[in-house]
């Protein structure tokens, strides 16, 4: 999901912080995209992943002889029911560690299963245009903090000074409002901040001076929604590199599998690759869906002047804890499932 960072204010102007936080995020999710395939697709020896590849098979060959004395044990004590279907395994490691020329069987795979969460993951961004009412929200939470850090330096000044500092930080001010426009409509949360600055420029209307100095904030309050903002793009990327982790992990979970215990490395490597999806997922439903809540609620009511500091903590703290929790329990699931086919499937064997 995408994700603009519009509370570094100093020397660049409003549409340049609007347009590249937007352009960065772009170019992270590329950049992320090019490392995945740089790594899974061209396993050669001098790559990470082939060289990973290569401990998966000498995993596999160490393993082998463990496997071929409990499978000789089984065929002595089973006859010939339970090795029969144990032979299974060994087929499956050389198939999945062999190379095609253009990366392993294993690294196709595991590509088509990350292009397979990302897609599930886009359709609940797109959807509903969900992207734009995450922005919105989170513009919302934001924008209050925008106009108050330019109309701080005023706070100190008196008489025509002051107003012709509220005159220039206004000026400033409406350009973040036509490009919110542009992008939202005719929004009433923006007309609402709009009167907001007017009343403070003009001394038109009533404005309270708890009112002002909370409209002006402090930079306190800014660097913190700053670093829960930054918090939560953070916890993105750390979703991205856990999942490329454990998609490298795969051949010596693949390589292990020979081993002669009842839990496989690769349901164990199968279900945490599966979790960090679904943690993917949940984040971003989370966040679209409490998105939706700030824009169709306190964003519609003019009358409304709601504190939407909770929603900078939820995104920051609280929804990657709720993601990471849902992800352990679909998680465990997964494994069952899973243990419980082959358990089924060995016997039918």
């Amino acid at each position: 999901m995408q994700l603009a960072i519009q509370l570094i204010f100093a020397q660049v102007g409003i549409n340049e912080i609007l347009d590249n936080g937007v352009a960065t995020s772009q170019s992270i999710a590329e950049g992320w995209n090019n490392q995945w395939l740089s790594l899974l697709q061209n396993n050669t020896t001098n790559n990470l992943y082939g060289a990973l590849t290569n401990l998966g098979i000498f995993f596999a060959v160490g393993t082998l002889l463990f496997f071929m004395i409990q499978f000789l044990k089984d065929l002595i004590s089973y006859e010939y029911t339970r090795p029969i279907s144990a032979l299974i395994w060994p087929f499956i490691v050389v198939v999945l560690l062999s190379n095609a020329g253009n990366g392993s069987i294993l690294s196709n795979l595991t590509l088509g299963v990350r292009d397979f969460l990302n897609n599930v993951n886009q359709q609940v961004v797109v959807s509903a245009d969900a992207n734009k009412i995450y922005q919105q929200a989170l513009n919302m939470s934001i924008a209050e903090e925008v106009a108050g850090s330019l109309l701080r330096p005023c706070q100190s000044l008196t008489g025509e000074q002051q107003t012709q500092c509220f005159a220039k930080a206004a000026e400033k001010v409406n350009s973040l409002w036509e490009k919110y426009r542009e992008t939202y409509g005719n929004q009433n949360w923006i007309n609402r901040l709009q009167t907001k600055i007017d009343n403070i420029r003009y001394g038109t209307g009533f404005v309270s001076e708890t009112s002002f100095n909370s409209l002006l904030g402090s930079t306190v309050q800014t660097s913190i929604k700053s670093f829960l903002i930054s918090l939560q793009y953070a916890f993105q990327n750390l979703i991205e590199a856990t999942m490329l982790l454990i998609a490298l992990l795969g051949p010596i979970a693949v390589g292990a599998s020979l081993l002669p215990v009842a839990g496989k490395p690769i349901f164990a490597w199968l279900t945490g690759f599966l979790s960090i999806g679904i943690a993917k997922i949940s984040f971003n439903i989370i966040a679209v869906l409490t998105a939706a809540v700030i824009v169709n609620g306190p964003g519609q009511n003019a009358s409304a002047d709601p504190d939407l500091m909770w929603f900078i903590i939820f995104l920051g703290i609280l929804a990657p804890i709720l993601s990471l929790l849902v992800a352990a329990a679909g998680g465990f699931a997964v494994f069952s499932a899973i243990s419980n086919t082959a358990s089924l499937v060995k016997e039918r064997i």
